[in-house]
């Protein structure tokens, strides 16, 4: 038996996939999913899965300052870029994220990056799955 508790779910209806739209159960996400560089207005999976990785990453490098008792730049940006892929063996995806950290130094940035790499959902979810690459700008 686990003792893994659970602290929140996402629940969201999905309908017509890539051409399609996303509706949360609360309501908060509502949005309209088109292909990538096609001509469709609404996001895509590639770019949700960036701004979810990189908003959980922020969250993770917060936790691990305040571990340390370090205070993170008002400033701290986190770029993401998810990269969807083709090869022999069908899709996959790419991923890099650049952490900008103006005022803190490097080797204390790195090792809150370090932290959080290993402790964020996200990036535990992607380990050994896809590539992926963060750096310190």
């Amino acid at each position: 038996m686990s003792d893994t508790k659970t602290l929140y779910t996402a629940n969201v209806h999905v309908t017509g996939g890539r051409d399609g739209a996303a509706r949360s159960s609360d309501g908060r996400l509502d949005l309209t999913l088109s292909v990538p560089g096609g001509p469709g207005q609404g996001t895509n999976p590639e770019q949700l899965f960036a701004a979810g990785w990189s908003a959980c990453f922020e969250g993770a490098m917060a936790h691990a300052a305040r571990a340390k008792g370090i205070a993170l730049p008002r400033d701290l940006a986190i770029d993401a870029e998810v990269s969807l892929r083709q090869g022999e063996d069908g899709y996959s995806l790419g991923a890099r994220l650049t952490v900008r950290a103006p005022g803190l130094d490097a080797d204390v940035a790195r090792q809150l990056i370090d932290t959080a790499h290993r402790t964020c959902p996200y990036s535990k979810a992607i380990k050994g799955n896809i590539d992926a690459v963060v750096t310190l700008a």
